[in-house]
């Protein structure tokens, strides 16, 4: 597999985490760094007439002076973008990498990643926002989207980094998990790395045959897979299984309904990613 490492960096106090989890991956794939930080639309322009009923020369005058404050704001939020992208890069290029560039892009962040993500590997976002730093059981509002619309695997990194050695992932047999395992099964990101495979719901021949399946491709793969069938709701048995048994960092298909249906009925993905204190690797 060959592409590289999109790393999101927005200046919140995940952005830390998300550079070394970008390093720890690079390391692991010989694959290079690209730190992309993303000024929305809303950042450095203003295009609202602040000038009320002002006649004459004095709305002109009040005008220019708005324009020139428009210029200067948009100056500065470039310049803080720029500053934020090299504090990135010097953490990674601490951390032993070296091939590492940075993209500041103007506009959507779906839209951004749309643009970028064909030359990608794997697209690395901290699972909250800036202006959600310290609100516990909200995510970040653009993590559904961009995994929603990502064509590449998302790797949603935890407040803190840690060294990655046990690997849950969550099997249903679904179409998003059975990428998830092939994934898995081609990236050197895991070779040597302890993987459990679980499926949450009845134990039938129909799922020990997935199971199978799914520890065969992997064995040929040259990893060597547990497995095992828990009973429950997926939510809450594989967030337990993460706490009890020390895992590093959650496999799992995401967003397997409509955004409509998930509003409707809850979302397991929503629900692992928000609750989860390690890293979650997500696959559509």
């Amino acid at each position: 597999m060959t592409g590289k490492i999109i790393a999101l960096i927005d200046g919140s106090v995940y952005s830390e985490s998300v550079c070394h989890h970008a390093a720890w991956i690079s390391k692991a794939t010989g694959a290079p760094v690209e730190l992309v930080h993303v000024l929305g639309r809303a950042e450095g322009t203003g295009n609202r007439d602040l000038s009320g009923s002002i006649r004459l020369g004095a709305r002109t005058a009040l005008l220019q002076e708005l324009a020139d404050l428009d210029a200067q704001r948009a100056k500065l939020v470039g310049q803080r973008g720029r500053a934020i992208l090299e504090d990135a890069r010097a953490i990674v290029d601490q951390d032993g990498v070296t091939e590492i560039t940075t993209r500041l892009r103007h506009g959507d962040v779906v839209e951004a990643i749309a643009e970028i993500e064909e030359d990608a590997r794997v697209i690395l976002i901290g699972k909250r926002g800036e202006d959600a730093d310290f609100a516990k059981g909200h995510l970040g509002s653009n993590l559904e989207r961009i995994v929603r619309a990502a064509h590449r695997p998302v790797f949603v990194a935890s407040r803190a980094f840690r060294p990655i050695e046990k690997v849950l992932v969550a099997y249903d047999g679904g179409r998003s998990a059975m990428k998830a395992v092939d994934h898995i099964a081609r990236s050197p990101l895991f070779s040597g790395l302890s993987v459990t495979v679980v499926t949450v719901g009845p134990d039938t021949p129909e799922t020990r045959k997935g199971l199978e399946d799914a520890r065969a491709l992997l064995k040929a793969a040259g990893i060597t897979a547990d497995t095992r069938i828990v009973e429950g709701r997926p939510d809450d048995v594989l967030g337990k299984l993460v706490d009890t048994e020390g895992f590093d960092m959650l496999v799992m298909g995401a967003y397997g309904h409509s955004r409509i249906r998930s509003l409707v009925i809850g979302s397991t993905t929503t629900e692992m990613v928000r609750s989860c204190k390690v890293p979650v690797v997500l696959m559509r």
